[in-house]
C-alpha cells in the first residue's frame, strides 16, 4: 500500500514538472503583433461628366478672386481675353480693260486662222492667177466657213481687183485682201452690247445657246466685262436643270463682286429670271445678266420654255439684249442652231466662243450673213479675261498676219 502511494506521488511531481517546463518554454517564444486596425479608407473624387464639376462640391466657404491676397499687392490683375485677328473678305478681282483687248490678244488669234489669211495670199501671189488658182482659193473659202454666197462675192470681187491693178507686190496684195474681207465682216454693224437704256435700270441682257457652248462660263466672261467697264452687275442663274450651273454662275459673280439670283435645283427658270430682274431693280444695278439652261434646237418643247423666260422677264422690263452663244468650232452646223434660236426668241447679238482652236475664221462673215446681226463677243481662250469685244479690223489683221 505504502508503495503504491509513493508511485503516485512521483507521478504528480513529474507530471507538474513538465507542465513547468512547457509554460516556461512557450512564454520565451515571441507572440505575432496584433492584426492591424482596419484602416480608414477615403473615397476618391467623383469623376465629373459633361458639364460638371472637376471636383467634387463641397460646403467649405468659397472666396472671390478679389477677396484673395496675391503676392506683391496692388491692383488685381485680369487676363484678357486673346485678340482674334478677323480674316479679310475675299479679294475682288479687278478685271483689265476691255478697250484694246482683242489687240492684245491678236497673236492668240492668228495662230488659228493661217489656212484663211496666208493661204489666200500665198494663192494670190502667185505669176499666173488661172481658173485652177481660182478654184483653190474659193475652196480655201468654203473650208474656212466663209459660206457659199460670200465666198462667190469675194472671188469675183478679187478677179476684177487683180485684173485692173495688173502687177502685184506683197503688201498690195495684203492690202487688197484686207479691203475685200473688211466689206464682208461689216465695219458698219453696231457691235456695242447694249446694256445703258436711256428711260431706266437695268439694262437686261438675256444669254441663250446650246448645250456645251460654253454657256456659263461666257456669261460669267461678260459679267468681268461689263465690272471693267465700270457697272454694276446682277447676275440671275435660271439654267436650273444642270447640275452645279448656278455653283459656277455664283463664283464667277463673287470674283468681281457681282451678285448672284438662284432658285433650287430643277425649279422654275423664268421665276428665277423674273426675281434677278426684280432684284436687280431693287438694287439700282446697271446691268442684268440671265443665264438660260443649254438647249438642243431640235427640242420644241425646250425651244418653247426659253421663249416662255423671255415673255416672263419682258413682264417687267423689255430686254436689251438677247446673245446666243455660238462654239465657232462647230461651222456650219452652227448656223442651223442659230436660225431656230432667232425664231423663237429674237436675237440681237452673236457671241462666238473657241476661236482660238480649229476654229475657222470665216464662221464670223457667215453667221452674221445668215442671222443678219452682227458678232459682238469673241472668246479666245480659257483665261478669265479672254472674252473681247469683237473689232472687225483687228480680227481681219489677225486673219492676214503682218
Amino acid at each position: 500500500m505504502d508503495i503504491v502511494i509513493l508511485a503516485v506521488v512521483i507521478a504528480v511531481v513529474v507530471l507538474g514538472a513538465v507542465s513547468g517546463l512547457v509554460i516556461g518554454t512557450r512564454r520565451k517564444k515571441q507572440l505575432p503583433p496584433p492584426p492591424p486596425a482596419a484602416p480608414d479608407i477615403t473615397a476618391p473624387p467623383a469623376e465629373p461628366h459633361v458639364g460638371d464639376e472637376a471636383e467634387t462640391p463641397s460646403d467649405e466657404e468659397r472666396r472671390t478672386i478679389e477677396e484673395v491676397d496675391l503676392p506683391g499687392g496692388g491692383a488685381t490683375a485680369v487676363e484678357e481675353p486673346p485678340v482674334v485677328e478677323e480674316l479679310p473678305p475675299t479679294a475682288i478681282e479687278v478685271p483689265e480693260p476691255t478697250a484694246g483687248r482683242l489687240v492684245r490678244l491678236r497673236a492668240r488669234l492668228s495662230r488659228s486662222q493661217n489656212a484663211l489669211g496666208k493661204g489666200l495670199l500665198t494663192l494670190l501671189s502667185r505669176e499666173h492667177l488661172d481658173e485652177d488658182t481660182w478654184e483653190e482659193i474659193e475652196d480655201t473659202l468654203l473650208t474656212s466657213d466663209v459660206g457659199v454666197r460670200p465666198t462667190q462675192e469675194l472671188v469675183d470681187s478679187l478677179r476684177e481687183r487683180v485684173k485692173v491693178l495688173g502687177t502685184r507686190t506683197p503688201a498690195e496684195l495684203r492690202g487688197l485682201l484686207r479691203e475685200e474681207l473688211l466689206k464682208l465682216v461689216g465695219t458698219d454693224m453696231d457691235r456695242v452690247v447694249r446694256t445703258e437704256p436711256d428711260d431706266r435700270k437695268p439694262g437686261i441682257v438675256m444669254v441663250v445657246g446650246v448645250n456645251g457652248t460654253g454657256k456659263t462660263t461666257t456669261t460669267g466672261k461678260l459679267a468681268r466685262v461689263l465690272v471693267a467697264d465700270g457697272n454694276s452687275v446682277v447676275l440671275g442663274a435660271a439654267d436650273t436643270f444642270r447640275a452645279a450651273a448656278a455653283d459656277q454662275l455664283q463664283t464667277w459673280g463673287e470674283r468681281v463682286g457681282a451678285y448672284t439670283v438662284r432658285g433650287p435645283e430643277g425649279g422654275d427658270p423664268a421665276s428665277v429670271a423674273f426675281d434677278a430682274v426684280k432684284e436687280g431693280k431693287e438694287m439700282g444695278s446697271d446691268v442684268v445678266l440671265i443665264d438660260t439652261a443649254g438647249r438642243l434646237h431640235t427640242k420644241t418643247g425646250l425651244m418653247d420654255e426659253l421663249g416662255k423666260v423671255k415673255r416672263v422677264v419682258e413682264k417687267q422690263a423689255p430686254l436689251d439684249e438677247v446673245l446666243l452663244v455660238l462654239d465657232a468650232t462647230t461651222g456650219q452646223n452652227g448656223l442651223v442652231q442659230a436660225r431656230v434660236f432667232a425664231e423663237v426668241v429674237d436675237i440681237t447679238g452673236i457671241v462666238l466662243t473657241k476661236l482660238d482652236g480649229t476654229a475657222k475664221g470665216g464662221i464670223v462673215i457667215a453667221v452674221q450673213r445668215e442671222l443678219g446681226v452682227p458678232v459682238k463677243l469673241i472668246g479666245l481662250g480659257e483665261g478669265a479675261d479672254d472674252l473681247a469685244p469683237f473689232e472687225p479690223e483687228a480680227f481681219v489683221d489677225a486673219l492676214i498676219g503682218e
